[in-house]
């Protein structure tokens, strides 16, 4: 038994699991399969041939602490869900998102409101992405990795599994902070090895590399490898790696 909302548009060919509840004015595409136990809230939009896996919650409205440094000034816009789109088992993924085709949100992901994720990017097993954030297309986003609040990552961008990133350089103390919140930026073709840890507003910039382990205190040049803590140049990046010569 599931509900279905007399006002949701549901398309053609639909499959819907047990116990799954589809909400008012949401829009179900052509061919899509809906797990079971899945919520997919008020006005969302899941575009045609979009599996959603079992307990998945699409369009969740978010939760403000008191002390939040974000506020609930404007009503978010619905969730869109782009074709061609895998939405595994237990992901989250908040109003105010925009998933662009064929990618995947792998089982047990959280991507936060005000998010776009591009086209066939993939992002990994309990990864965050966190508000204001801005994944490109053809990314890979592996397990467990933590995306801080106003980051981007550019196109052709990978992150291994264990990348730590931050916004905040005063820690949580002092009302200072909320001039300078900025999260990181990845640009096109850039890479990060697994557990590496990026600090507040630093940038990598085109198919710069930052090796495993690496805590990463400047800015990354284009074309180098950094490594250590603090990371420092270690050589460029061979000219087969480059981007430009895939």
């Amino acid at each position: 038994m599931n509900y279905v909302s007399k006002e949701a548009n549901i398309g053609n060919n639909v499959s819907i699991g047990m116990f799954s509840i589809i909400e008012d004015k949401a829009v179900i595409g052509d061919n899509c399969i809906i797990g079971n136990n899945v919520v997919i809230h008020e006005g969302s939009i899941v575009k045609e041939g979009v599996r959603i896996d079992d307990n998945a919650i699409v369009g969740k409205l978010p939760m403000r602490s008191v002390n939040s440094i974000f506020k609930d000034e404007k009503k978010l816009e619905p969730c869109v869900i782009g074709k061609g789109c895998l939405i595994g088992a237990n992901a989250v993924i908040y109003a105010g998102c925009t998933i662009g085709e064929n990618t995947l949100i792998a089982d047990l992901a959280t991507i936060r409101e005000n998010v776009n994720v591009g086209c066939k990017t993939i992002i990994g097993r309990s990864a965050a992405i966190e508000n204001y954030s801005k994944i490109g297309s053809n990314c890979k986003v592996e397990t467990n990795v933590y995306i801080t609040a106003y980051s981007e990552l550019e196109d052709n961008v990978f992150i291994a599994p264990g990348v730590i990133t931050s916004n905040d350089n005063f820690a949580s103390r002092t009302k200072e902070r909320f001039k300078h919140f900025k999260g990181i930026t990845v640009k096109k073709g850039g890479r990060i090895g697994a557990g590496a840890t990026i600090l507040p507003g630093k940038t990598i910039f085109e198919d710069g590399f930052v090796a495993a382990g690496s805590v990463v205190t400047k800015d990354v040049v284009s074309g180098t490898i950094v490594a250590g803590n603090p990371a420092k140049y270690l050589k460029d990046v061979p000219n087969e790696q480059l981007l430009k010569n895939q």
